[in-house]
C-alpha cells in the first residue's frame, strides 16, 4: 500500500511539475506577445507622426502652388491687356505713339 502512495505521490509531483512547466511556457509565450505588440506599436506610432509630419508639408507646398496658379492666371490675364502690350512695346522694343515726343537726357 505504501507504494501504490509513493507511486501516486511521485505522480502528483511530476503533474505538478508539468503544470509548473507548462504554466511558466505559457508566461513566456505571453511576455514575449506583450513585448513584440508593444515594439511594433512603437514603430507604427513613429511611423504614423513622420506621414503626419508629411502630410502638412505637402498640404503647405499645395497651398503655395495653388496660390501660385492664381497669380499665373492673374499673369495670364494681364498680358492680354491693352496696358502690358504698350509697356512692352516701349520698354523693350522702342516704340511710340505718333503724336508722342520723347526727351532723352543729354550725357
Amino acid at each position: 500500500m505504501r507504494e501504490a502512495k509513493k507511486s501516486r505521490s511521485i505522480r502528483k509531483r511530476k503533474e505538478r511539475l508539468g503544470n509548473r512547466m507548462a504554466l511558466v511556457g505559457i508566461i513566456f509565450v505571453v511576455i514575449s506577445l506583450a513585448v513584440v505588440v508593444n515594439f511594433r506599436g512603437s514603430s507604427l506610432r513613429e511611423k504614423d507622426l513622420s506621414y503626419q509630419r508629411r502630410e502638412q508639408s505637402l498640404e503647405e507646398q499645395l497651398e503655395k502652388e495653388k496660390k501660385r496658379a492664381e497669380e499665373l492666371e492673374e499673369e495670364r490675364i494681364y498680358v492680354q491687356t491693352k496696358e502690358y502690350i504698350e509697356k512692352v512695346a516701349k520698354e523693350k522694343l522702342g516704340l511710340v505713339y505718333p503724336d508722342e515726343i520723347l526727351l532723352k537726357p543729354v550725357p
